[in-house]
């Protein structure tokens, strides 16, 4: 089965990449992502100027979702420039997508002293707020400095996802990676009364698996605003079919990190492992045959009162449970009251045994 990906510059053997975080932060880290998860292309923690002060702890993990107050990395550019990125390089053998951040005045310093190390540059303006002309100004600057592919990262408090696309690809950005995690949150330690992660003022950044949605949707979003684009995906992949989602939302490859933190760096080479099988249980034949499929969108009004599929159904009562409309009864057998049933599909969607259906939604 063919994993391969190119898009601009680049190739690499399969589509998945770490995002940028705390599992990229050194040599080290970079080399574990080249050997050991054996991803498509490495992307290093975001790089500023000077290191981060990160507050402790840093990190917290839930079932669904990661809260973080990581900043960028620890190290100052120095650091990364004369010491981990020379000693990754001497030995790489895939795409390196260097993260920098912040503003322009960042960027006038450090693209021109990581260029030789970056097959790739990926950019965070998480900080610099929604000034889509401010946004357009750093792509300038950093364009002036590198030939190489530009992808910046959208945040999601961006309100104009249209108008993001088309402001960095007329500056000179190559694509977009989306999303960026989503904040400001908030951790409540109940028992103690205290706010445990955070920096100064609490606050922190979610990601992981609850933001997935958000994050195709962003996907889907710029696809459709510039066609040309390269998108890289991130947010909440956590398994192949994940990626194929990604894929078929417009993405060209995906990074992945939160859902590596919450159940294991093994994850990576897990899900490209998983992606021939994934890939062949839903008919596709390579990753390219995923990205050249068109989504089909059907929207009916139409009422279509589901059906149980019997030998199916275990009697969990979970659709009669959900059900908002007080429309599924237990008689026997489940049954739907057409009166009061309104289609919405919940019940559809829940069921843990395919037992219902719903033909428009099939």
């Amino acid at each position: 089965m063919d994993l391969s990906v190119k898009f601009d510059s680049l190739e690499l053997k399969n589509p998945l990449m770490p995002a940028s975080g705390p599992l990229v932060g050194d040599t080290g880290k970079l080399r574990f992502m080249r050997e050991e998860a054996d991803v498509g292309a490495v992307v290093t923690k975001t790089i500023s100027q000077k290191g981060a002060k990160v507050p402790k702890p840093a990190i917290y993990g839930d079932k669904h979702y990661v809260q973080n107050s990581e900043l960028w990395s620890e190290y100052p550019c120095e650091k990364w420039i004369e010491e981990f990125l020379p000693a990754y390089k001497k030995e790489s053998d895939r795409p390196l997508i260097v993260s920098v951040g912040y503003t322009k005045e960042d960027m006038e310093v450090l693209i021109p002293k990581l260029d030789k190390f970056a097959d790739a540059f990926e950019v965070s303006t998480h900080y610099v707020g929604t000034d889509l002309s401010v946004i357009g100004e750093t792509v300038k600057t950093i364009r002036a400095h590198t030939k190489k592919p530009v992808y910046m990262k959208i945040s999601p408090h961006l309100p104009d996802v249209a108008g993001y696309a088309e402001t960095i690809k007329k500056a000179g950005a190559d694509g977009v990676v989306a999303i960026n995690s989503l904040g400001p949150t908030l951790n409540i330690n109940i028992e103690k009364r205290r706010i445990e992660y955070g920096g100064e003022d609490g606050f922190v950044w979610t990601s992981g698996p609850v933001i997935k949605n958000l994050a195709l949707a962003t996907v889907r979003k710029l696809k459709q605003a510039a066609p040309d684009l390269t998108v890289i995906g991130v947010g909440g992949i956590a398994t192949a079919k994940d990626v194929i989602e990604f894929l078929l939302a417009g993405a060209d490859a995906v990074q992945m990190l939160s859902a590596a933190l919450l159940k294991g760096k093994g994850l990576y080479k897990k899900i490209i492992d998983d992606l021939p099988k994934t890939l062949e249980k839903y008919g596709f034949a390579s990753i390219e045959d995923v990205k050249k499929t068109t989504l089909e969108q059907s929207v009916s009004y139409e009422d279509d009162v589901p059906g149980l599929i019997e030998e199916k159904c275990i009697e969990c009562m979970l659709c009669k449970k959900v059900c908002p409309y007080f429309a599924i009864t237990f008689e026997e057998r489940i049954t739907f009251d057409p009166k009061t049933c309104t289609s919405c599909g919940l019940c559809v969607s829940v069921c843990p045994t395919d037992a219902i259906k719903m033909e428009r939604l099939r």
